[in-house]
């Protein structure tokens, strides 16, 4: 049976990817068949892949809110935006996770002008700044263009020595974030100017699909108990992380969230960053 992809493509469909992508959610092999036979059932040729998501995503929030919100992180991760600003805060967190000093949204004099960094980290004396390209598009790409302009940046402010994290720090490594994807010719370019790359499929066992399964950063976005609304709320309240509800319940009162809705909010933070 043919399908239609977000990009328009028709393309034969392929039931063992959507297996994986349901297993990875972490519902059991029983639940993720039963949720493949029902969906077989609604088919019809030349289907839209949105439509067979939004079908896989209601039938495993029956199962389990946190199966749904897992299965949701991509999704969760594009509504961080659409003006970037709090991808920049997630990505942030997400060096924090590894053990980095970060600081977000700051202005540095190069040798020859001024840049505005989204995010600048710090590791075992190693200055970094990284460059967040955040996109709306579910299939648009990072391309070529994209490590080139900021690899200029780069090499002017390189140059010259900032007050940072202390005064006289140097940046010698540059970092370009993507919430999809890089094509070819932007990670070759990368690769070959000494730029690193992350992005949601990018580099294979450590981007930030894996990221998110290994450290627990889903975003508050991806939470299925909450309304946009009450996500929106959240995040301009400086809570980014779903791990940061569970260690602070007082930001779901603030929100104005009744204690039994706190409730059902906490359960499925709790089940969500509990699964490995």
């Amino acid at each position: 049976m043919k399908i239609t992809k977000h990009s328009g493509d028709i393309v034969e469909f392929n039931p063992d990817k959507l297996k994986n992508s349901l297993l990875k959610s972490g519902a059991s092999a029983i639940v993720v068949d039963n949720i493949l036979h029902e969906i077989k059932k609604q088919m019809y040729e030349g289907i839209a892949t949105k439509h067979i998501y939004k079908m896989a995503f209601s039938l495993l929030k029956k199962t389990a809110n946190s199966h749904a919100a897992r299965y949701n992180l991509r999704e969760a991760i594009r509504l961080l935006g659409p003006a970037g600003f709090f991808f920049e805060k997630y990505i942030a967190r997400l060096f924090a996770s590894e053990q980095y000093q970060t600081i977000t949204n700051m202005t540095l004099q190069g040798k020859c002008v001024l840049h505005e960094i989204d995010v600048l980290i710090k590791k075992n004396e190693c200055i970094s700044m990284v460059e967040c390209k955040y996109h709306l598009g579910r299939d648009a790409a990072s391309d070529v263009k994209v490590p080139m302009y900021i690899l200029s940046r780069f090499n002017d402010l390189k140059e010259r020595h900032h007050t940072i994290f202390d005064k006289r720090d140097s940046i010698s490594k540059c970092w370009i974030v993507t919430n999809n994807r890089f094509t070819t010719d932007a990670v070759d370019f990368s690769n070959c100017s000494g730029l690193s790359l992350l992005s949601w499929n990018y580099p294979e066992g450590n981007n930030l699909k894996t990221k998110n399964d290994t450290y627990y950063l889903y975003p508050v976005t991806c939470l299925t108990t909450l309304s946009i609304a009450e996500k929106d709320k959240l995040l301009i309240l400086d809570v980014i992380l779903v791990k940061e509800i569970i260690n602070n319940s007082d930001s779901l009162e603030k929100i104005g969230l009744s204690p039994n809705r706190i409730k059902h909010v906490l359960k499925e933070a709790s089940e969500l960053c509990r699964y490995i």
